[in-house]
């Protein structure tokens, strides 16, 4: 038995690794893809395009400017005059903010009355105009407190002793845990990282045995002595060494050009990675048990990773999805894979903490690989 296994996986290498272009394309794409998302998947907004329009003129309000531009969230790109001019920079797309400092500014600061600063931002994109929206009141509030700071040390200065007026102070310390500089991509990367090996590894097994399929070697293969069982295992080992090594191909990449913190356990990754892989395997055999031609099983790989991808929680909270929706979610492999590998990047999570995700991958993918392997001894037979 494992005699035949071994000259079927040897038969596979052969036939995966025998043409350069092949080669290239089981390694190459996979770290093309991690450094094009990597860099286009990024939701931090810095240098935000901004209009300044000051109508007050004095000390105070380029003081505020300077709180914007110091920032480093906002670059002035216009100075308009009139509001007219505001919202043509805003309708053009030219600004995603657009900050109206009205007159009278520096009176109502200076004799302790509220003092308004008009904000318009470009709400086309909601998370970045509510991001922008963030920074910006930040900012505002930052030079609020300020200016409150310099009028009291001015009236105790101006008083001939300090009056205790005996009002409670409550102050708030924030601290952000496991991504303190709240880098959007430490996020994305890992998730980026389990679509890349499911598309890997989907269209490999998928193609491969359509392709026996197509060509008439399926049929030749048939009536040698190897059982179905040997040739699932034949067909599929491979691919999952494939698999393993665009792990830590693109892992290695996340680390070294995206310098995303990893906090877990390499042998952790590596054995919940083991059973991602093989379940990705079995919806790939389980699709080219499916497809009589290369184009049906590639269209099937699309209609499986498309809804898997949405629905895996990469861009999109599970939490804030329907409640039938996120029942589905549980019959999601990428769902539970993606959980175990934010957790153990940015997390630093294991075993004691993950084990329902590893044992929700598990039960997937036993369940997968057995109807997989059943319909595949089915068509052989």
């Amino acid at each position: 038995m494992w005699q035949r296994i071994r000259e079927m996986v040897i038969k596979e290498f052969r036939q995966a690794l025998r043409e350069p272009r092949m080669r290239a394309v089981l390694f190459v794409p996979p770290l093309l893809q991690l450094i094009v998302f990597g860099y286009a998947v990024n939701l931090d907004v810095d240098n935000a395009a901004m209009a300044w329009m000051d109508h007050d003129r004095t000390p105070a309000s380029r003081e505020l400017l300077a709180g914007f531009e110091g920032s480093g969230r906002f670059r002035v790109r216009a100075r308009p005059e009139t509001e007219g001019e505001l919202a043509r920079l805003l309708d053009r797309g030219e600004v995603v903010i657009g900050v109206h400092v009205l007159p009278g500014f520096a009176r109502d600061v200076a004799r302790g009355r509220t003092a308004e600063v008009q904000i318009l931002v470009d709400g086309t994109n909601s998370n970045t105009a509510s991001l922008v929206s963030s920074y910006a009141g930040q900012i505002v509030a930052r030079y609020s407190q300020q200016a409150l700071a310099r009028q009291q040390k001015t009236r105790l200065v101006a008083r001939a002793a300090p009056v205790n007026l005996g009002m409670p102070e409550v102050t708030s310390r924030s601290r952000v845990w496991f991504n303190p500089d709240l880098r959007s991509r430490d996020y994305f990367v890992p998730g980026v990282m389990v679509n890349i090996i499911m598309l890997v590894t989907l269209m490999l097994t998928a193609l491969a045995i359509v392709r026996e399929k197509e060509i008439g070697t399926m049929e030749q293969l048939m009536v040698t002595p190897i059982r179905p069982v040997e040739l699932m295992l034949g067909k599929m080992l491979p691919f999952a060494a494939v698999g393993l090594l665009d792990v830590a191909l693109v892992t290695g990449a996340a680390l070294v050009i995206f310098r995303i913190p990893f906090q877990g356990s390499v042998p952790m990754l590596l054995a919940s990675a083991m059973l991602y892989v093989l379940t990705m395997l079995g919806a790939g055999l389980f699709i080219s048990t499916i497809s009589h031609t290369q184009q049906q099983a590639m269209m099937a790989t699309t209609f499986f990773s498309l809804p898997a991808f949405m629905l895996s929680g990469f861009a999109f909270p599970i939490r804030n999805m329907p409640e039938v929706v996120q029942w589905v979610t549980y019959l999601n492999p990428l769902r539970y894979f993606m959980e175990i590998v934010r957790g153990v990047f940015l997390k630093g999570t294991g075993m004691e903490t993950l084990w329902p995700q590893m044992l929700g991958l598990a039960v997937f993918g036993v369940a997968v690989m057995y109807l997989s392997a059943a319909r595949f001894r089915k068509r052989l037979d």
